[in-house]
């Protein structure tokens, strides 16, 4: 390829700015600065009108705003995630293509026998927008008003009570089994085709007990169909703040939590990386962002791209571990 033909290809995948820093031997870095100068692709992990897809779009919005130019979504739905995480994996680390998740990205990257991608060597965290606790929550009819009686009252019946999830393998099965692991109790599990008809179940007392998202139990607590004894953060929780915390009423050191985030390639360079997370972590203090994550059960993050990083590769070690506890079939 001729000099003139390769300044070509360069001026096409990073815009002028980029290929102008290039010729004068100025850093990539230094050209950061302009990005982005086109279109950006940020393909989300799941189909639209899920939470993953809500939150991914608050975001993109935001950007647009903010950087001045589109940030166009591209769902991919499928194999819980691991479609759309690949297709970052594999893109040109430039900054034009980012990838946005849930929390559930860790637990299917646990239940696969085989990924085409290495999710840690390949894949950077960029920001983490938002955090959501899950809620402990028992039928009326379980004589539990706290995490501790919960916990005896198993013991007590070793292999007489349940719990529901939605579905085998899924976030809230992997939350439920990691408590169960760490009260040292023996629970059947009952698991569901997603969250909605396991909550239902919960209500109408054909299960005894689960833990789920704040949008899906929270109103029926509040109502007196069901009873919330604890969240699974670490402390206590913004949005349920009368609740307390698995850890501190039953099991110290236990903490699950729901999230989202933008990662992006691995070789993304620093400054682009440090670039995003700064303006998404500036945006997470707007009423709007702040509303849309509260409707998901959330609330801002706001994590450096490097404790973000460390938190993906920390989880998936740790849901891998509970996995191969479990030996549960993997995909």
């Amino acid at each position: 390829m001729s000099t003139s033909a390769r300044i070509s290809s360069r001026i096409s995948r990073y815009g002028a700015a980029s290929i102008v820093a290039v010729l004068l031997g100025v850093p990539f870095t230094a050209a950061a600065q302009d990005y982005p100068t086109q279109p950006v692709r940020v393909v989300i992990g799941t189909a639209g009108g899920g939470s993953s897809d809500t939150v991914g779009r608050v975001i993109a919005d935001r950007l647009r705003e903010k950087l001045g130019h589109p940030f166009v979504v591209d769902n991919r739905p499928g194999a819980g995630q691991m479609i759309g995480a690949e297709a970052v994996a594999r893109a040109t680390p430039d900054g034009y293509t980012l990838g946005f998740m849930g929390g559930t990205y860790t637990t299917s990257i646990a239940l696969r026998a085989k990924l085409p991608f290495d999710p840690v060597k390949d894949l950077t965290g960029v920001a983490r927008a938002g955090d959501a606790a899950f809620m402990l929550c028992v039928h009326p009819s379980v004589p539990a008003k706290t995490t501790r009686e919960l916990i005896a009252l198993a013991r007590a019946r070793p292999g007489q009570m349940n719990f529901a999830s939605a579905g085998t393998g899924s976030i809230t099965h992997l939350v439920s089994e990691l408590f169960v692991a760490m009260a040292n109790i023996k629970v059947v599990h009952v698991p569901y085709k997603a969250g909605p008809p396991a909550a239902t179940d919960l209500v109408g007392g054909h299960v005894e007990m689960m833990i789920g998202s704040l949008p899906l139990l929270k109103h029926h607590a509040d109502a007196g169909r069901i009873r919330a004894l604890a969240v699974t953060s670490a402390r206590r929780f913004k949005l349920a703040p009368d609740l307390p915390t698995i850890a501190e009423t039953g099991v110290p050191g236990y903490e699950a939590m729901q999230w989202w985030g933008m990662i992006a390639p691995a070789k993304t360079p620093a400054a682009i990386i440090t670039k995003l997370n700064r303006e998404i972590n500036a945006g997470l203090s707007s009423p709007e962002v702040v509303a849309r994550l509260a409707a998901e059960g959330a609330v801002p993050s706001e994590l450096s791209a490097e404790a973000f990083t460390a938190s993906i590769a920390a989880e998936i070690a740790r849901w891998r571990k509970l996995v191969q506890q479990l030996k549960l079939p993997l995909q």
